[in-house]
């Protein structure tokens, strides 16, 4: 048996979240087009076995995007990544194709030039690029003389990504399975289906007030039939909770339908799912509230 940790680092909105849900074949973390959708550091849990014997277990942890924090809740997130990706066996720095190297990704190539962990640059969204320019970014980043490895690929589209697998387990050791074969996240059902509720603000909210929610799961009652739960989504200004709300509550319900749809499929239980919304202010910049919310190492 062969295992270890993968960290997958890269600026917000660069699709490691994708990536993650494409390689374990279903999701387990959220998605939108917003930057710093993800806020913890998310597990998921890869076992194969193949028909000559061999077996590998691959922790992937997928980071919040490495960003210029404006608040303690930026600040946090931050820490989050830097944290993962000098303790994990591989380190996937995941870029977008579509882009030209950036401040950001120059920040974070400074932090991990030096790091002796195997480097793998993974350019994604190679499904939006020509050939002519997937030649242009990847000279780049070869230049450097950083990467070990480094890998065109779609995470939308799955392309590539098992040939990205099967080159990660190359540079894993023998060690322990980690986690029962089964497993897909080390995560609880509560947060994944807090998170799917964020998801559905984030894609139903638009300008700052998504970036100012955060879901706390308030009950939750299980029954072989019906699973109920109760949950408060908490943004930092009056205005805010009156657009999260909307016109003679349609917006609430409209999140509430969307996200209670999903969390069904994933309990594979009809679920009762009742929403609240309450004003904490500047909550991004509390300590205490970054960690009752979940969002510190230190909690």
């Amino acid at each position: 048996m062969k295992s270890g940790f993968a960290g997958i680092i890269g600026r917000p909105n660069v699709g490691k979240s994708t990536l993650l849900n494409s390689i374990l074949g279903e999701k387990i973390a959220i998605t939108t087009d917003k930057p710093q959708t993800t806020r913890n550091s998310i597990r998921g849990i890869y076992t194969e076995h193949t028909e000559d014997g061999d077996s590998s277990q691959i922790v992937f942890i997928d980071t919040p995007g490495i960003h210029k924090a404006h608040n303690k809740l930026g600040a946090a997130m931050d820490d989050i990544a830097i944290k993962t990706y000098k303790e994990v066996d591989v380190i996937l720095f995941l870029v977008d194709g579509s882009h030209d190297k950036g401040r950001g990704d120059t920040y974070i190539l400074d932090m991990i030039k030096d790091v002796e962990t195997p480097k793998f640059l993974v350019i994604n969204k190679v499904d939006t690029m020509d050939p002519e320019e997937f030649k242009k970014t990847y000279d780049v980043y070869e230049k450097m003389g950083i990467f070990d490895e480094i890998f065109g690929i779609s995470a939308l589209k799955g392309t590539h990504v098992k040939r990205l697998v099967k080159a990660i387990q190359g540079y894993l050791e023998e060690g322990p399975m980690f986690f029962p074969e089964d497993m897909v996240t080390d995560h609880p059902e509560r947060f994944i289906v807090s998170e799917i509720i964020r998801e559905k603000l984030l894609m139903y909210l638009n300008e700052e007030v998504p970036h100012g929610v955060a879901v706390e799961i308030e009950s939750y009652k299980e029954d072989p039939k019906l699973t109920e739960i109760g949950a408060v989504i908490y943004c930092e200004r009056k205005s805010h909770k009156g657009i999260i709300i909307g016109k003679q509550g349609k917006k609430l319900k409209g999140i509430g339908k969307s996200a209670r749809l999903e969390i069904e499929a994933l309990l594979g239980t009809r679920v009762y799912l009742e929403l609240f919304v309450k004003v904490k202010e500047n909550w991004r910049d509390s300590d205490f509230a970054i960690s009752n919310f979940g969002y510190s190492e230190d909690r």
